[in-house]
């Protein structure tokens, strides 16, 4: 397997390889602050790395790769627009540099770059490799939708967020990786089973966000901390607040405190339910069920380490 040195610089050759139509200036170049804007690029890494682990040279799923990078950064224009979010990646957001209605609208030329470059993949799987992505993206809508429903509820229960993350994150992380199976000609199980890994994986991942956004450091997460609080996001911390002490939450919520002290007042309470060490709990176990996924597969070390190591990194990172 190529080592993950080699995986991340094909990535980032391959995103600063896009070119763009010179016009209009106002569509593309979004789009272009947003890709090089870089982030963990985890998605397509995976496609490469699962790729690589079964023997393919990694080039076969290039395309893939950088149509699942694309459209997750099409979803994040998106959701930066309906969060209201300043900043992504410790730069001004799309909306907030342009303006809601050019983040809208290079989100929808990303989505249509992203089906194009899925529509590259090798002819022979380019079918599955289709098939799999649009249903991928409706899922991606469905939790999208599901989190916006919940921003309306206070009865939303933990096995509730649980499949809206499923949906809105792990998803695309397991099609990631099954793209990557799907490009190297897998069987259905060795695909299945590097599905499952993503879809675990992203669960943590997504937990640990939700964790970052209260216990993080700014500097180092790149967003501002507490938004989820100050937007009443029901996160996994939210949702836990509300079902052990949720007349004091709901009270603080609906009080008309400046946002740095409704942070803080939730915090405290999420601090007495000792929240944050469930939370990694509950990180913890995703990861080890993304791990117990690799053993229906047959790897050399290297390959196992890379996926393992990925997994439990996803426990402490800090953004």
């Amino acid at each position: 397997m190529l080592s993950p040195e080699i995986i991340a610089d094909k990535v980032t050759e391959a995103v600063a390889s896009i070119s763009y139509p010179e016009k209009p200036i106002g569509l593309y170049a979004p789009i272009a602050y947003t890709l090089e804007s870089g982030g963990k690029r985890l998605r397509p890494q995976l496609t490469l790395a699962v790729c690589s682990a079964l023997g393919c040279d990694v080039d076969r799923a290039i395309d893939a790769a950088l149509g699942i990078e694309i459209f997750h950064n099409f979803t994040l224009l998106h959701d930066d627009v309906m969060d209201s979010a300043d900043l992504r990646r410790g730069r001004l957001t799309v909306h907030k540099r342009w303006n809601n209605n050019t983040a809208i609208l290079s989100g929808d030329a990303m989505l249509t770059m992203a089906v194009q470059y899925i529509a590259k993949t090798p002819a022979g799987v380019m079918p599955e490799a289709m098939k799999l992505f649009n249903r991928t993206a409706m899922e991606v809508y469905e939790g999208q939708q599901y989190d916006m429903d919940f921003e309306n509820s206070n009865d939303v229960t933990v096995e509730q967020y649980i499949e809206m993350i499923r949906l809105k994150t792990s998803v695309l992380i397991g099609c990631a990786c099954r793209l990557g199976a799907i490009v190297a000609d897998a069987s259905e199980d060795v695909a299945d089973a590097f599905y499952d890994y993503g879809v675990n994986l992203g669960l943590a991942f997504q937990l640990r966000d939700d964790w970052l956004d209260t216990y993080g450091d700014p500097l180092i997460f790149g967003k501002q901390i507490g938004g989820d609080i100050i937007n009443a996001k029901k996160t996994w911390l939210l949702i836990n607040a509300i079902s052990e002490k949720r007349e004091e939450l709901l009270d603080i919520l609906a009080e008309d405190l400046e946002p740095e002290e409704r942070v803080r007042q939730v915090r405290e309470v999420y601090d007495r339910l000792n929240l944050s060490d469930r939370c990694r709990d509950l990180i913890t176990k995703y990861s080890q069920k993304a791990i117990s996924s690799l053993d229906k597969v047959k790897l050399d070390a290297d390959a196992r380490e890379y996926f393992v190591s990925l997994a439990q990194k996803s426990i402490d990172r800090a953004y």
